[in-house]
């Protein structure tokens, strides 16, 4: 094996961290988005559309990853020392990669309580205005018929 194979490893790993920093990017917008009084429900399904796209670059990435790693691991294991650099990277890149989805993950969960908030103070909020409404409603329906006086002076002998 000559050194594309570990090349595409290390260039693997390398586009995992970009895409990583891009989700990294949208989850801090996702939380500044949430944290607002007013939610903007499109740029919401933005991120969360960006973030399904980048999950599924993620997922492609890992599978050429392993599918490269299987055809040359018996290489990289038997030249070590050749590959000792390349070797080095490649853990250097993972550490990264892994403290990257640890911190995705903690937004995640941040941003999804502080979703199910807002989702809750925007029902508690419809509620109050139905409310409201109906109030409104019953006393406009009770000052009708306050004003509806029958004629006092009716004669019913007809």
């Amino acid at each position: 094996m000559d050194q594309n194979g570990v090349q595409i490893l290390l260039q693997s790993l390398e586009k995992k961290i970009q895409v990583l920093d891009q989700m990294l990017r949208l989850n801090k917008e996702q939380e500044e988005l949430l944290k607002e009084e007013r939610l903007n429900m499109d740029r919401l399904d933005q991120i969360l559309e960006e973030q399904g796209q980048l999950a599924g670059a993620l997922e492609r990435l890992d599978e050429g990853f392993e599918s490269v790693y299987d055809r040359t691991r018996e290489e990289i294991i038997n030249g070590k020392v050749r590959y000792r650099a390349q070797i080095q990277r490649m853990q250097e890149c993972i550490q990264q990669i892994t403290a990257k989805i640890a911190t995705i993950n903690a937004g995640n969960m941040r941003n999804k309580m502080m979703m199910e908030s807002q989702y809750k103070k925007q029902k508690q909020a419809l509620a109050k205005s139905k409310q409201r409404t109906q109030v409104a409603r019953n006393y406009y329906n009770s000052m009708n018929k306050l004003n509806n006086v029958q004629p006092q002076f009716y004669d019913s002998k007809k």
